[in-house]
């Protein structure tokens, strides 16, 4: 007789798997973001925008780092948007995340690349 199969503790919808830093999605204005921080930091820009502190300011945006014609790795940001003819490019992290090794590899090859900072709240 064969033992029935096992089944994951996270499978089906009763329970679901904790995410790897423990932040919570969050929908606001049918828009979704990985926390209730990158969710509370888009208010503050768009009120920035409309006060016209900022322009073109954008969500989760790609940006491919190539060296040598080759794909290494693609950063996507929170944000990205204009202040005072600058372009910023902005992530809201928490402490833990700010730490993790791939992160800040692709925050340091952005810069090395494209002398870009990551402006992090």
């Amino acid at each position: 007789m064969t033992p029935p199969p096992t089944v994951s503790r996270w499978a089906g919808d009763k329970e679901k798997k904790p995410s790897k830093f423990l932040n919570r999605k969050v929908t606001v204005d049918g828009l979704s973001f990985d926390s209730q921080k990158e969710a509370r930091r888009w208010g503050e820009l768009c009120l920035l925008q409309r006060a016209g502190q900022i322009s073109d300011l954008s969500r989760q945006v790609r940006l491919p780092l190539r060296v040598n014609d080759q794909l290494v790795c693609t950063f996507v940001p929170d944000f990205t948007y204009t202040e005072g003819g600058k372009q910023v490019i902005e992530d809201t992290k928490s402490p833990i995340t700010r730490k993790h090794p791939v992160y800040r590899i692709k925050v340091k090859l952005l810069k090395a690349l494209t002398g870009a900072e990551v402006r992090e709240t």
